[in-house]
């Protein structure tokens, strides 16, 4: 099995919440491919079993530019796979993650992990372990 780790980062939050889950991801015995979304190849990503997109929440509570623009290459092609989201926020209650989710949604993919996981801010040591969880479980 293989897994994608797609993130974008601005403050470093979000890339520590991707450095946890992929972690999960090598415990959980799966291959990792692991990059940020503006080095990411699209091909690639979407021939993983399992894709795992992470993004800060930015402005009124929207994806950051980068994940935004490979998310634009990658949503046409997705249905049918297994996705989970994640990503780091300073105000709002998560509606970025609901947002994405039902984005993916009606793509035709399969969110398992619900609206997605969200850490506040610097991830705390719950939320790597959720992070690592994620990165095991999805």
């Amino acid at each position: 099995m293989k897994k994608a780790v797609i993130y974008s980062t601005t403050t470093g939050n979000t890339e520590a919440m991707a450095n946890a889950v992929a972690e999960g991801v090598k415990a959980s015995g799966a291959d990792v491919l692991f990059a940020k979304a503006d080095e990411a190849n699209a091909d690639d990503v979407l021939a993983c079993d399992v894709i795992i997109l992470g993004s800060p929440a930015m402005g009124d509570e929207v994806l950051e530019d980068s994940m935004e623009d490979f998310y634009g290459k990658i949503e046409g092609s997705i249905s049918g796979k297994k996705v989970a989201i994640f990503g780091s926020y300073d105000w709002g209650d998560g509606q970025w993650l609901r947002d994405w989710a039902d984005r993916i949604t009606s793509s035709g993919a399969t969110v398992v992990n619900g609206e997605g996981l969200k850490g506040h801010l610097e991830p705390d040591d719950d939320c790597v372990a959720e992070c690592k969880k994620l990165g095991e479980t999805a």
